[in-house]
Formats: structure tokens, C-alpha cells, sequence
């Protein structure tokens, strides 16, 4: 198979890991990828989606996986099927799901599926009114892509007021932010749950939890993900079957019976309040770092499930995973998430320990290669990745990994997978 990665973070760099270990595998490319995208493929540029299919069309892609939001709310998957071309990943009208806040609380409303209770509205008295109504915390939200940076959490009402006003005159995510969902604060913990649909079927991948904070304790800003790992035991049989029960069946069904099926990544980022699901956001993508843990685990050729899913196929796939755990490390940037940093030279020392290089990766994000050499470009750079046998032995790969990574200016944190191993 000629297989196509569209993206350029440590998402689409562990999809091209998982990739390459496929002998159906032939030729690899990457729009755009990155600078160590390179080992893996071939990275191409070009201009519009409408290009990229024409590419698609003269190189012969048996597959096409779409990483990023962006390109599926801008309707990539639409161009390509218009062209006979397969691709992985939701049409333009049901990637709504992650592209408007308002559908999604809305889709939910329609479909009895739990969720916090919400205003959505474009009136800064509407929004005042309703945040007097409920107590603090408060959840503000703009209502488009906001690159995983529209969410507020509103400490106080004087706070919360002063976020929506913020959105809503344009001046915090301008017209991203021109329509708010305000909504009650969920208190509990949170859990990434991703399922992959082929329209009508779907399969329940292990779940997974993020560290959103920069800091340690979650601390700090959010931020697009400062760590992952996977399966965590903060799940068991019981809440994955009302998982599956009150959310992921009901999202699959209400989306066909609407007439936009949903073929792709169905990410559900939930909140567990007294081990009952709530949904706090749905992606239309795999989670980054989420992707970067759950691609070593597989155990079916990822190339197959890709296109089973991509070709109303999955109901003849037996998926399967590994027995194992992974933890994700994410290296950042001096500056991370605050502003640009200085492109820093990336060194990663030989790995001589010879369970270390069996039991660990790095996926690679914002790098670029410059006269042979890679450097740091980017607000997240790397992840470091441990497999093992317990979630504490991969861990411990995972940090002995970021060890032999140096960068100016590099950060992480020191707790990723703390809330499972806290005892």
C-alpha cells in the first residue's frame, strides 16, 4: 500500500511508526511532516487539500489518514471522496462535532447524552445572566478551533465575565470566539476515550488520560497536552459499559440517523463524576499526546484498521492490542505555551542500554532539520515513550528516555501518570 499522513506533530509521526512496521507498507508520505518525518517518508508540500488529492491521485495512495482538526473541518475528506480516493477521517459536516462547541452541546441535548448543563449564546447579557445562575467554577468556551486553547476555567463570576466579554468582542480568539458556550463545572476526573467508526460500526480503543497543566500536580495553563498514558486503571468493566452505553453508541447512531455518519476518530474527552460519564468535548481526531501511547499498543497492522474503517470495512477486522502499558513524555520549549522559543539544536545521546532501546521511542513534533542537524522549532517538541510490562516500568522507560534528550531550554513534567500511581 502507498499510505498518506496528513500532519506534522508527534501524532502523525507515531501513526508513521506504526506504519512502517507494516510490510503491506510500501511508500510513506507526509503533508507536510516535519524534520524527522524524513526517517520514516517522504515530506510533501502543497497548496490547497485540492492539490494534495491530485497528488493522491498521481502517486497512486491506496490510504489517506488525516491527523490535525483543521483539514477535516475545512472538508479535506469530502475533496478526496469526491476524487474516488480513500481516506480515514469524518466529512466536513460531521467533523461539526469538534468544529462548533454549539453543535456538539447541542447534538448532545438532542440525543439525551450527559453533559454539564450550558448556555450557548452571542449576548454578553445572556451570558452574564446565565453565569449568575450557576456557582464557581465556570466553564467558558469559544465556539470554534481555538488549537485546544478556547477554555476557560473561571475561578470566579467577575472572572467568568470578563472571559466571555473577551470572546465575544473577538478580541481572545476573534471569530472563533464570536459565539460562547458557558457551562457548569464538572468535578471529578478526566478520561480520553477514543472509538473508531466506520459510519456504522465502531471499536472502543483502551482509554487513555492526558495532563493538560504544564506543571507538575496539574498546575499551571493548559495546554495542548503535556503527557499521556494508556490504559489507565482509573476505568473497569462497569464504567467502560456506560461509556459505550450512554456516549459512544448513542453519538455513532444519532450521527447516522441525522445524515452525516461519522467514519474516523470519534474522540471523547469525558469527565468521571461518581463513576458517571459526562461528556466535556468531542474530537473528530485521534488526542495528541493520547495518539503517541495508544499506536504502540497495537497489535493489528495499523494500516488494516485504518482501511477497514476508511471503507465501511471494520466488522471483518479482529482488532487487537498488546498486554502492555505506555507513558508519553512530552519535552517542550523554553517559552511553551507562552510564546515562541529560540531554535534550539536537539542531541540525543546514544542509547547503550539495550532494554532502554527495546522499551522506548521518541515522536517527534516541532522539529526541523537544518545542514544534517534537528532542531527544537516548535512550543511542544518530542515525546518520549515507555512500554512495559506495568504502567510503572513504562514510565520509568519513558523518563530514563527524556534523559538522553538534550535541547536548550527543554521542559517537562515529572509526574505524567501520577493520579494511577499515586499509591
Amino acid at each position: 500500500m502507498n499510505i498518506l499522513v496528513v500532519g506534522s506533530g508527534a501524532r502523525e509521526y507515531s501513526i508513521g511508526l506504526a506504519l512502517k512496521k507494516d510490510e503491506s507498507v510500501n511508500d510513506l508520505y507526509f503533508a507536510p511532516g516535519n524534520g524527522a518525518t524524513l526517517n520514516l517518508g517522504k515530506n510533501i508540500e502543497t497548496g490547497s487539500w485540492e492539490e494534495l488529492a491530485d497528488f493522491a491521485k498521481e502517486r497512486d495512495i491506496d490510504l489517506t489518514i488525516v491527523g490535525p482538526e483543521a483539514p477535516l473541518v475545512e472538508g479535506i475528506v469530502d475533496i478526496f471522496k469526491d476524487r474516488g480516493l480513500t481516506i480515514f477521517g469524518p466529512s466536513q459536516k460531521a467533523a461539526l462535532l469538534e468544529g462548533s462547541k454549539i453543535y456538539m452541546k447541542n447534538f448532545l441535548k438532542r440525543h439525551n447524552i450527559p453533559t454539564a448543563k450550558f448556555l450557548e449564546t452571542d449576548s454578553l447579557e445572556e451570558a452574564y445572566k446565565f453565569i449568575e445562575s450557576i456557582s464557581e467554577p465556570i466553564v467558558v468556551k469559544a465556539d470554534g478551533l481555538c488549537a485546544g486553547k478556547g477554555v476557560i476555567i473561571a475561578q470566579s463570576k467577575e472572572e467568568a465575565k470578563k472571559a466571555s466579554g473577551e470572546m465575544l468582542s473577538g478580541k481572545a480568539f476573534g471569530e472563533a470566539g464570536k459565539r460562547v458556550v458557558i457551562e457548569e463545572f464538572l468535578d471529578g476526573y478526566e478520561l480520553s476515550i477514543f472509538a473508531i467508526s466506520d459510519g456504522e460500526k465502531y471499536v472502543i480503543l483502551p482509554a487513555a488520560q492526558d495532563h493538560k497543566r504544564l506543571l507538575d500536580n496539574d498546575k499551571g495553563p493548559n495546554t495542548g497536552g503535556m503527557g499521556a498514558y494508556a490504559p489507565t486503571p482509573l476505568i473497569d468493566e462497569e464504567l467502560y459499559k456506560k461509556i459505550e452505553d450512554k456516549i459512544i453508541a448513542p453519538t455513532i447512531d444519532g450521527m447516522r440517523n441525522e445524515g452525516t455518519p461519522f467514519e474516523g476518530v470519534l474522540f471523547a474527552g469525558l469527565m468521571i463524576v461518581k463513576n458517571e460519564p459526562y461528556v466535556l468535548e468531542y474530537n473528530v481526531r485521534f488526542g495528541d499526546p493520547e495518539c503517541e501511547v495508544l499506536m504502540p499498543l497495537l497489535k493489528t497492522p495499523a494500516s488494516e484498521l485504518f482501511y477497514k474503517a476508511a471503507t465501511k470495512d471494520l466488522d471483518s477486522l479482529k482488532i487487537e492490542f498488546y498486554n502492555k502499558y505506555a507513558v508519553g513524555v512530552v519535552l517542550a520549549s523554553e517559552n511553551y505555551p507562552y510564546g515562541k522559543s529560540k531554535p534550539a539544536e536537539i542531541i540525543v545521546d546514544e542509547i547503550v542500554h539495550k532494554d532502554l532501546a527495546q522499551h522506548a521511542h521518541i515522536s517527534f513534533a516541532g522539529v526541523s532539520l537544518a545542514e544534517g542537524k534537528l532542531y527544537a522549532t516548535g512550543g511542544r517538541v518530542l515525546v518520549c515513550v515507555g512500554i512495559g510490562d506495568t504502567l510503572k516500568e513504562a514510565r520509568d522507560y519513558a523518563y530514563l528516555l527524556t534523559g538522553q534528550v538534550h535541547f536548550a531550554g527543554k521542559k517537562y513534567r515529572s509526574d505524567i501518570a501520577y493520579q494511577a500511581l499515586r499509591d
